[in-house]
């Protein structure tokens, strides 16, 4: 395998941890009249994406290790429920 393909998988596999870190951060600005918290854990935008991104990527990762191949609909699921968690977290939630 050359490097360029190495690459081209890598940022494959990511990609899908990366556009939902970003549309639940898009969601959570969008929603934030109706779910505000006081103190949020992380305020910065950029610190909200990366460390949703970083979950999403662990996830993925765990799905792939145990489903033994990438791209399956569980996997899927678990990386959608993992970042609306991990978000969830970082700001708070449940303390209204």
């Amino acid at each position: 395998m050359t490097a360029y393909l190495l690459a081209d998988h890598l940022l494959n596999f990511m990609a899908p941890a990366a556009f939902v870190a970003l549309g639940v951060l898009l969601l959570t600005r969008l929603f934030s009249r109706y779910f505000r918290s006081k103190r949020p854990l992380v305020t910065g935008l950029w610190a909200q994406a990366a460390i949703v991104f970083i979950v999403n990527l662990a996830l993925l990762v765990a799905g792939l290790v145990y489903f033994g191949s990438d791209g399956k609909m569980a996997s899927y699921a678990l990386l959608v429920v993992g970042a609306a968690s991990c978000q969830w977290v970082l700001l708070r939630g449940w303390k209204g």
